[in-house]
């Protein structure tokens, strides 16, 4: 058995909390104050997950995009999604909530523009 000592995000509370695992199975959750506690607990200390946020260059623009996930992927997949990242190039103008890459690293998610930038 082990335990991983984390520290919920879903809230200011921040509560820490203990997971005891056997393998990837959870046996036990203690620490938390709420049920979201627990949810983050399971999902981080089996498959945890991230938004991805990052800048892509703009042809015609001096100032690049700034562009992130639309919903958080596998931790396991950034460093992947990072890399196809370095290779958009993209074209003014550029609409927030565009999608600059889609299904990114075959996780369903897309990588999307945070703002507008016009010519």
């Amino acid at each position: 058995m082990t335990e991983k000592v984390i520290t919920c995000i879903n809230c200011p509370m921040g509560c820490r909390m203990t997971v005891q695992m056997e393998g990837k199975e959870i046996l036990k959750i203690t620490g938390n104050t709420c049920k979201r506690g627990e949810t983050y607990a399971r999902q981080e200390c089996t498959e945890p997950m991230r938004m991805v946020t990052a800048v892509v260059p703009v042809e015609g623009s001096r100032m690049p995009v700034s562009v992130k996930t639309r919903t958080p992927i596998p931790k396991a997949r950034i460093q992947a999604c990072m890399k196809a990242l370095s290779g958009v190039r993209l074209t003014l103008p550029i609409h927030e909530k565009d999608v600059v890459l889609p299904d990114v690293c075959g996780t369903g998610v897309d990588v999307i523009a945070t703002r507008t930038l016009m010519a």
